[in-house]
């Protein structure tokens, strides 16, 4: 059987959640968010939105993504790029009363909201994840010269040429302290163990499927 291309298959899954959670949007996020069954303990006090220190710059605060989740508000959560905003400061996780975990729910709901299709195409820190994601998984480390060339390129040669262009005096710096090796392009380190990488990515994959499909 031909397999379906990506665009299709994240169709797909979006419309059999939708059928499957129709109505309880709460409760989708609860099945499937790392963290979503925390969703509902929230008081509504702000102090999330308070300790965020990019809390002016989010189209949604945490506090008002937790009240349009239990709102069912799915469409408005899940294509919003507020929860591609949050940095890991971890100010929320410390300073709620409830002591959720809102970070990692944030993680989560952007996460989701990828595997759905419906996080914005265009967003910054979605498009660096992707590719910081599917770079470190291959080797196991980080190729920091094939990480820059490929969010330089993503959106054609042109624009590629243009970015590497302007960052041209950072890459001399670089050359001149020894941070940056052209050679890397051609291999790069890698970790030794290849298989002991991708036995570990296959148990993380498994515990969390096992997570997704625990009853409530």
């Amino acid at each position: 059987m031909q397999a379906l291309p990506t665009q299709q298959k994240t169709s797909d899954a979006n419309a059999a959640a939708q059928a499957r959670y129709r109505n309880n949007f709460l409760r989708e996020v609860e099945a499937n968010v790392e963290g979503g069954e925390w969703v509902k303990m929230c008081m509504q006090c702000g102090v999330c939105a308070g300790s965020c220190p990019l809390g002016a710059h989010w189209q949604h605060t945490p506090q008002k993504i937790f009240m349009m989740i239990r709102a069912g508000k799915r469409e408005e959560v899940l294509k919003s790029d507020a929860m591609w905003m949050c940095t890991s400061c971890y100010n929320c996780i410390v300073r709620c009363p409830r002591k959720l975990p809102i970070t990692h729910i944030m993680h989560g709901l952007a996460s989701y909201a990828h595997r759905l299709g419906l996080a914005p195409k265009m967003q910054p820190t979605r498009d660096f994840s992707i590719q910081f994601w599917k770079n470190s998984t291959q080797t196991g480390r980080v190729n920091e010269l094939k990480l820059t060339l490929g969010l330089y390129f993503k959106d054609g040669l042109v624009a590629g040429i243009k970015k590497g262009w302007s960052m041209r005096n950072v890459a001399f710096g670089l050359l001149k302290a020894g941070r940056l090796n052209p050679f890397e392009l051609f291999g790069g380190h890698r970790c030794k163990d290849a298989k002991g990488i991708a036995a570990m990515l296959n148990k993380a994959r498994e515990i969390e499927a096992q997570h997704k499909h625990a009853p409530n």
